[in-house]
Parts: structure tokens; sequence; C-alpha cells
């Protein structure tokens, strides 16, 4: 870079804020974490109590919680990264503030990334490259990208690696276990949910994604399985500059993958990236077993010819061959609308637990297949199903493996991607590329072999598809099997009565010994019992949180009652 170069890498003035080093004493950062953690609790302890639970006030949360995960920095962006795709587990306004972290992460000073280069490289910055702009391109949780131009003439992105990361995961990881433990042993119901599991996955793929010679392999490998899809772009791996802590990549620019007026206004027809994109992750997932577990709208993009670019490659995952050959099964019997056998291969992977009475599970699946396979969720429609989502809510008979978290955060996300570009699109339609190319493959694998499999029946299915009449026959039948009958709805309605009484009494029941254990400590610390007073006390505190438990208990069964009975 020239003198004026120098000068304004300089001069350049970043946030305050980025130039964090991120060291702190075990006892500080764990104050920090339990400190946000209780005033969310509070937060919303206060506003279930006052009934302030309208859509501002949780939009006024979220955005408390997203500063604060900002300033608890990379290992919480990144559980808060993961979140926003779980619409399903947090509500809606959360998932609005959290994407954020994905487009709005601070930098950090161009020194910093500069020292960082020259420390891992071994050479001063102009010697290793000719140009280097010190404004960054993009700022992630875990580093940040700059362009530059090396002295060959090749335009390339430096991706560097937030100072004092490392440390400050080692640090989290301790302190997030011993959370994950309190839980399990404090909370049994969390027990089914292998916590443990996910938390050691989760912290694993975060460690291989701060080392970047790890991501480089990933993307050379991601290279070689896309090497005969000529509208798939992968940058290139610049080795000599790459180390642990900067990975140098071929600069590749491209239209944001979600951007729709932009790509309409480039001529870029958004169904055929919606087809592609469909196509790329069902290689990746159905043949390749190696996929982006992390396809948020940052990690891909579009050329002006219609080409989609991966970026990031740091939070790759594998899919064992037992479990990729179930998705597959699962992949056409979703297609086929088989529902027997989409339950099958769920239980089979260990995301639905056998439980006493199916029918629930086999309804739901059945109206999901029916209803939703081919057309955008509308929510309104599960009016219909209120009495067996409540009795799958008491029963919880689904499960997710940790592996299985990153698979469907990815499929989730993809399908918020496909419905921003186009609201109406087809999953059958566009994964016809995918299909034809494997009916007609003449691979060899088990795999391979099972997917040509399955396409054929699949194309036999459609070949012999039953006429109108025998459908609905059919589907009469199902509905029998089924068992729709409203003697099923008066029991539920009963259990749910028969429940809120008992929460009722409960609660009375501590009300009563939180009141007799208080008024007994209030009288003997009057008199000369002091320290039996004081375990009074903390009986009295014992009992109130166990009475608040179980009215905000009475709450939500109360709040999930209304809901059903809309």
């Amino acid at each position: 870079m020239n003198q004026q170069g120098k000068i304004m890498l300089k001069k350049t003035n970043l946030p305050q804020s980025s130039k964090a080093n991120y060291r702190y004493s075990p006892f500080t950062r764990q104050l920090m974490i339990f400190q946000v953690a209780i005033r969310l609790l509070l937060f919303l302890w206060q506003d279930r109590l006052t009934g302030n639970n309208s859509s501002r006030q949780r939009h006024r949360r979220a955005k408390w919680l997203v500063k604060k995960l900002l300033i608890l920095g990379p290992t919480f962006i990144k559980i808060g990264q993961a979140l926003s795709t779980r619409a399903d587990l947090i509500p809606l306004e959360y998932v609005q503030e959290l994407s954020l972290l994905q487009d709005r992460v601070p930098p950090f000073s161009s020194e910093l990334a500069v020292a960082v280069i020259e420390a891992e490289l071994g050479k001063p910055l102009y010697t290793l490259f000719r140009d280097f702009e010190s404004i960054p391109l993009a700022a992630a949780s875990l580093g940040q990208v700059h362009k530059a131009r090396l002295h060959t003439g090749e335009d390339v992105v430096v991706k560097i690696q937030r100072p004092g990361l490392e440390a400050l995961f080692n640090l989290d990881f301790e302190l997030l276990h011993r959370l994950v433990r309190l839980g399990n042993r404090f909370l049994p119901k969390l027990r089914k949910y292998n916590l443990e599991a996910i938390y050691q996955e989760f912290f694993e793929l975060l460690y291989q994604e701060i080392d970047y010679i790890h991501e480089g392999k990933n993307a050379d490998r991601f290279r070689e399985n896309f090497r005969t899809y000529n509208r798939v772009l992968v940058p290139q791996v610049y080795w000599e500059y790459t180390t642990k802590k900067v990975l140098t990549l071929e600069y590749v620019p491209g239209i944001k993958i979600d951007d729709r007026p932009t790509l309409e206004a480039s001529q870029i027809n958004t169904k055929d990236v919606i087809q592609l994109g469909i196509t790329c992750y069902l290689k990746q997932l159905l043949e390749d077993g190696f996929f982006q577990s992390d396809p948020h709208p940052g990690n891909m993009a579009v050329s002006r010819r219609g080409e989609i670019i991966f970026y990031d490659f740091g939070t790759m995952a594998e899919v064992k061959a037992i479990a990729q050959d179930q998705m597959v099964k699962t992949f056409f019997a979703v297609l086929k609308k088989d529902t027997d056998e989409v339950i099958q291969t769920l239980i089979y992977m260990g995301l639905i637990e056998p439980v006493a009475d199916m029918t629930p599970i086999k309804r739901m699946v059945n109206f999901l297949l029916e209803e939703f396979r081919d057309k955008p969720i509308d929510v309104r429609a599960f009016e219909q199903l209120s009495g067996e989502i409540y009795l799958m809510f008491e029963q919880q008979p689904f499960r997710l493996p940790p592996q299985m978290t990153f698979i469907i955060k990815s499929l989730t996300t993809l399908d918020g991607i496909a419905r921003a570009l186009d609201p109406q699109y087809n999953l059958l339609a566009a994964a016809q590329p995918f299909l034809k190319n494997i009916a007609f493959t003449q691979q060899q694998g088990n795999l391979l072999g099972t997917l040509a499999k399955q396409t054929k029946n699949f194309i036999q299915y459609k070949l012999n598809q039953p006429s109108r009449t025998e459908l609905s026959i059919n589907r009469l039948e199902s509905r029998l099997e089924l068992g729709e009958l409203q003697v099923r709805v008066r029991s539920l309605e009963s259990e749910r009565a028969l429940k809120k009484i008992q929460l009722g009494i409960k609660s009375l029941i501590y009300t009563c010994l939180a009141g007799f254990t208080l008024i007994a400590a209030a009288i003997l610390l009057v008199g000369t019992y002091k320290q039996v007073a004081l375990i009074l006390f903390g009986l009295s505190g014992l009992w109130f949180l166990l009475l608040l438990k179980s009215l905000i208990n009475l709450a939500f069964q109360e709040k999930v009652d209304k809901i059903i009975q809309k």
C-alpha cells in the first residue's frame, strides 16, 4: 500500500467497544453472566405479574437482551444467532431482534487486525500484501474480514480472528457447563432434552470455527464436492497466507442471497436461485453428508450471473451414514405424503419417542403433510388440531438429538431465505433437479444406491398414483383409523380442568406454609430464639419460591387453555 494508505490505516476511527481484548477473571465473568440472566428472569416475571406482555414490550426486552449479548461477547453472540432461527422455542419478537446479531456486530480496530496478521504470518503487512483496506468488509462475532491485494495482483479477503477469543471461550465453556449441570440437577425435566450433549457439540463446533486451518480444509473439501456444479462458487484458499488465526481467500463478490429487490433489478430469476439453493443443500445433506450448518444470508450470496456463492466454512457438520440413509427415506416419504413411513424414520433417528397412543402424532404429521408440503405455513390452520397439540404438549414425544439441532437449524434458515425470495415456493418443484440428477446417476455406493432406489420408487408412485375416488376412500379410511371423536376432546377438557384444580390446591398449600412460617419466624425473632427464627425465614422464602413457581405454571396453563379455546 502507498504512503497515503498507511496514513489512512493509522487514522481510522472505529467504535471503542470494538477494542475489547476479552480478558476477564473467572469471578468477574461469572458475575457478568449471572447478572444478565437474573435481570432477564426478573423482567419476564415482572411482565407476567403485571400482565404487560404485549408485542411492543417483548420487542423492548429483546432489544435489551441483544445489547447485553453484544457486551458479553462472541460466545453469547453465537448463542443468540443460534436462537434467532428457532421460532419454535422463543417468541417472534426475540427471533427478529436476535437475527440482527448476524449483521450488527461491531468490528475491532484495524491496528489490532494488522498486529494479528503480522504476528501470525511473521512478516510486515506490506511485505505480504500490496494493498490492505483498513475498514473491514464485514465483522462477525468471531472475527472480521478485510479486502487486500497480493503482490501478484490477485484480490483477496483476509479473515482475522478477534484477539483473546480462545481464552474467552475456555472461560465461558466452564461457566456454562456449570449452569447446565445445575439445571440438570435441580430441574429434572430438562434431562430429557440432553442439554449436556447439545452443549458439548455446540462448543466443539465453536472451537473448530476459530481454527482457520480447519476452515480452509473444509473449504477445499466443499469445493471438491461441488466441482461438477458450474453454478456454485467456492472461494479458493491461499494457504501460504493462512494460519490458525488468519485465513486468506479469493475475493468473490456477490449480492446478498435474500436481497430480493437487488436480485430482481439485476434480472436474476429468484425461483432459479431457490431451486439451486435447495439442490445444493439436498446434495450436502443426502449425498455428501457434509453440510454448512449456519447458512444465514451473510454466508451466502448470488453472483451477477446467478451463481450461488458460499463464504463461511467454519461451521461445517457431518451426517453419519446411518442417519443419512434415514434422512433420504424421510425426504421421499414427505414427497409421497406417507405418514407412517415419516413417523417410522423419525422414530429410528430418535426424533420421536414411541408413546402409548400415537394417534395425535399421526394426525399432526398427516396434517402437516397435507396442508404445508406445497404451500407456506398458516398458523391459523392449527386451530383444527388444538386438542391433539395439547395432548402432544403433555406427552412430549419429540426429541432432538444433538446432531439434529444443526440440521434443523440449517433447513429452517434455508426455508426462511426461500420464503423471503418467493412466499409461495414449492419444495417438490425446487427439488426436481436434484431428483432427476440422482435418478440418472451411474455412480456406485450404498448411499447413492438408496437415493436412486428411493427416487425410482417415487417416480413409480407418481405414475401409479390412484384416482381421485380412490384417494378420497383412502383419506376417509385414514380418518376413521385416526379416530377423530368428540369423546376424546371432552376427555382432554377434563384433564385440563383437573390439572388447573391441582395447581390451585398446590398454590393454596404453599401460601399457607409460607404464611405460617413467616408469622412464626417474626414471633420468634422478637423473643430469644433468633437462630430458629432465621431458619424459619429461610423456609418461608423456600415456600414462597415454590408458590411463585406454582402460580407461573397456573398462569401458563390458563394461557394454553385460552389459545386452544380460540
